[in-house]
């Protein structure tokens, strides 16, 4: 069945993939599922590379600010446009400063805190809704580039 996102682009529910991040095992799993569906609809080399690094950082970033969460993988279709979007989420504690978690260099975790600011960098469109006791949510979406 074929469904109409919030963004006004289709998605197939048989191209749609739910992936728990659980332990750090999981956050292995949905990089590679990022990269073999690429791969498969033969993004280009910086592109398979781009989903792979944002996957792999935001899954990482679920598992270790909030313990558990979801990574949902679809392949969408906008015209004769194809690009695969992923979604985390997950009911942790929420980004208290949202802006300066955006702005890079912050970390609550001891790491260099440049995950949210360059996985931004690295995609086509980056959305992100969160707040204090309500979790994350945020969505990435790559297009394949037609030569």
């Amino acid at each position: 069945m074929e469904v109409l996102s919030a963004a006004g682009i289709r998605y197939s529910e048989k191209e749609t993939w739910e992936n728990p991040i659980e332990k750090e095992a999981d956050i292995v799993a949905v990089r590679q599922q990022v990269r073999d569906l690429a791969k498969e609809h033969r993004f280009d080399q910086f592109a398979v590379a781009a989903l792979t690094t944002a996957a792999s950082e935001l899954s990482r970033n679920v598992w270790v600010h909030a313990g558990r969460g979801i990574a949902r993988i679809r392949v969408l279709r906008n015209r004769n446009r194809v690009g695969l979007e992923i979604e985390f989420v997950d009911h942790g504690s929420g980004i208290a400063d949202l802006n300066r978690a955006l702005a890079g260099g912050f970390s609550t975790s001891k790491s260099l805190g440049l995950g949210l600011s360059g996985t931004k960098r690295l995609v086509d469109e980056f959305d992100i809704d969160t707040g204090l006791g309500r979790g994350t949510k945020v969505v990435i979406r790559k297009w394949k580039k037609e030569f």
